[in-house]
């Protein structure tokens, strides 16, 4: 990972740790790691171009401001999210 992209996700990180105080610096990094890893994905799978790191930085900062207060709520069963679910079963929403 190059460092200006690793830079970014520290401040989304950070971002996201000013909505979401209950979150952990490190379960704040890795939500936005898979928010933009899954902006990616999905990109790929349409097919569509990517178009840098400045449009995952604009998405994720939207989830972000949509989704960041209550994301130590989210609850899935997917293998994928699983390790951000641990120890926050009493807590969590569908």
């Amino acid at each position: 990972m190059d460092q200006n992209r690793t830079e970014a996700l520290n401040e989304l990180a950070e971002e996201l740790q000013g909505v979401n105080e209950t979150l952990t610096p490190l379960e704040a990094l890795t939500w936005v790691e898979v928010l933009w890893e899954d902006f990616e994905a999905t990109l790929a799978k349409a097919g569509e171009k990517y178009q840098g790191e400045a449009v995952a930085v604009r998405f994720v900062q939207q989830q972000i401001k949509q989704h960041g207060p209550m994301l130590h709520r989210f609850n899935t069963t997917n293998e994928k999210f699983k390790h951000l679910m641990i120890g926050r079963d009493d807590q969590s929403i569908n």
